[in-house]
């Protein structure tokens, strides 16, 4: 469950990454690709980072400011980035407080890994991403 994309000598397609996400899991992509484009001027990258363990995902900047990364996963989206500190996290999901708790701590905040599995958590998420940048719209 949640296998990811880890094959970095075959770059997937769309075709490739909408079979391997699902269709609900491709509609969070897409979602969550519309609320960004809505919110900032975004730059969005196919990648394999950070080794044989994360996989492909899309890098998003919104110009030179670095959102974070979303990784293919089987029936699921992953965001891993890293926020400052959230000063109102009691206004989000009993979920995305459990994330934020869990952090890898970082400055004044940390590297959260955060797996979307529904439309409120991906909501949650857009919120996070405009602690690290507010948005342009």
């Amino acid at each position: 469950m949640y296998e990811r994309m880890l094959n970095k000598e075959n770059k997937p397609n769309q075709e490739e990454i909408i079979s391997h996400l699902g269709k609900r899991a491709y509609n969070l992509l897409a979602t969550l690709n519309d609320r960004l484009e809505e919110r900032y001027d975004i730059k969005r990258e196919l990648k394999f980072p950070f080794g044989n363990n994360y996989g492909w995902g899309y890098k998003y900047n919104h110009k030179s400011t670095h959102l974070g990364y979303v990784f293919f996963e089987k029936d699921a989206i992953t965001l891993l980035t890293q926020l400052p500190r959230v000063s109102s996290i009691d206004e989000f999901l009993p979920k995305t407080n459990q994330v934020w708790a869990d952090r890898n701590p970082c400055g004044n905040g940390g590297w959260i890994e955060y797996r979307i599995l529904n439309e409120d958590e991906l909501n949650d998420v857009v919120k996070l991403l405009e602690n690290k940048k507010k948005p342009l719209k």
